[in-house]
């Protein structure tokens, strides 16, 4: 039997607005030529390592962890990027299936949107997980897979690592995991729905199945090296070789994004009881406990919502949520009550379609970086101390994915 904890509001501080849903020719400027200098606080070194890769309307912006940038590169269209695993590559959906963006991060080179891309058919989700990278092409439904640690020597030779290729029953928008133990598991579905998620040993064959959630959507590995997945009405979870239903507190609740450590058994995921639920921003956050069996609920501030680019996870495995009143909302994992809270832009409104510039938050290393598109700038906030160390200059493009490595 699973079970249902509905939790009290979380007590937090706020202010500001609105409600509901969302999923989801290159060149290389020199440090200093075009690039934004930051302004730092006195006394506080930033330097992390850390290379910030922003997507804007006609191209791709790489910031070191001063918050210059050291690198513009041309790019068409709205696209997407994502970490490729090995704290210096960056995965950039475009046309032809995911392209390699170098961001140099942790060297002297300069930075490059490279020639290599690995094929895929309306590239996807980007998973990474121990050492394992997996990439899915929603118009094909395939799921590729490769060691993270071969990426870095193949691209420098301009080519792609050995890879890994798994069909699905049939194209859908999906995603897909591979685990320590070389069990992939990947979702079932077509171009109309989506059902739940198979489980596939190293050889390929089908080791286990549910279609208990619907609509799935998002994933993470927790502690013990347990996958969580999102429904519409709960969460799906994988433990030793089976599945398990964890349900929400309603009848609907969706999750379309988790975010996860390996070091606790909570998945943090947005929320939404209604189905009918119009604009893309939420306002309660789902902490799901798979160890537990747990699904439990806790509420932002009254007026404050967030969309799914504006959860991460902080110091001590805590939640934290960039809201719509410009404040960073640091909450207990477990009681999701508030923590901490940290003023770091002006209120802003969540946006018309979810591809839009709207504020995004990353959290690494124990800093969050927080986009504010109205401004055109991208902060760093120690969550330790709730200080914005830095604050990019102007950037020469409106702000909207991110990436940090």
């Amino acid at each position: 039997m699973t079970k249902k904890t509905l939790l009290a509001p979380a007590v937090l501080l706020g202010a500001s607005a609105l409600l509901l849903t969302g999923c989801a020719g290159t060149g290389t400027a020199p440090a200093g030529g075009g690039s934004a200098s930051a302004t730092q606080a006195a006394d506080t070194d930033t330097d992390t390592g850390h290379r910030i890769t922003l997507t804007h309307d006609g191209g791709l912006l790489v910031l070191d962890s001063d918050l210059q940038v050291v690198g513009e590169h041309a790019i068409d269209g709205f696209t997407r990027v994502n970490p490729a695993g090995d704290d210096r590559h960056v995965m950039v959906t475009v046309p032809e299936g995911f392209r390699v963006l170098d961001t140099a991060a942790g060297t002297s080179a300069d930075t490059a949107l490279t020639d290599v891309t690995f094929p895929a058919d309306t590239g996807g989700h980007v998973v990474v997980h121990g050492d394992r990278t997996a990439l899915f092409a929603d118009g094909s439904g395939d799921v590729t897979t490769f060691d993270t640690a071969d990426l870095a020597s193949a691209v420098e030779g301009g080519d792609l690592p050995d890879v890994d290729t798994t069909e699905s029953e049939a194209a859908h928008h999906g995603v897909a995991i591979e685990l320590e133990d070389g069990t992939l598991l990947t979702t079932i579905g077509t171009e109309e729905s989506r059902s739940g998620v198979r489980a596939l040993d190293a050889d390929g064959q089908e080791t286990a199945r549910s279609e208990e959630c619907p609509d799935v959507h998002g994933e993470g590995a927790v502690a013990d090296e347990v996958a969580v997945f999102g429904c519409t009405d709960g969460a799906l979870v994988y433990r030793d070789g089976a599945f398990e239903k964890i349900d929400a507190p309603t009848e609907y609740g969706r999750t379309g994004n988790l975010f996860t450590t390996e070091s606790s058994s909570i998945a943090v995921g947005d929320y939404n009881d209604d189905p009918d639920s119009e604009g893309y921003l939420l306002d309660q956050v789902a902490l799901i406990d798979a160890a537990a069996g747990e699904y439990r609920l806790a509420d932002m501030p009254d007026g404050v919502g967030f969309t799914f680019r504006d959860i991460a996870r902080g110091p001590g495995d805590s939640a934290v949520l960039l809201g719509s009143d410009g404040a960073l909302h640091v909450l207990d994992e477990e009681t999701g009550e508030s923590l901490d809270t940290f003023p770091v832009i002006e209120a802003w409104e969540g946006p018309a379609e979810w591809q839009e510039a709207h504020p995004a938050l990353k959290v690494v290393d124990g800093i969050a970086y927080v986009t504010d598109p109205s401004e055109r700038t991208v902060s760093a906030v120690d969550l330790e101390t709730g200080e914005v160390v830095a604050t990019s200059d102007r950037l020469p493009g409106v702000p909207n994915e991110i990436a940090v490595v």
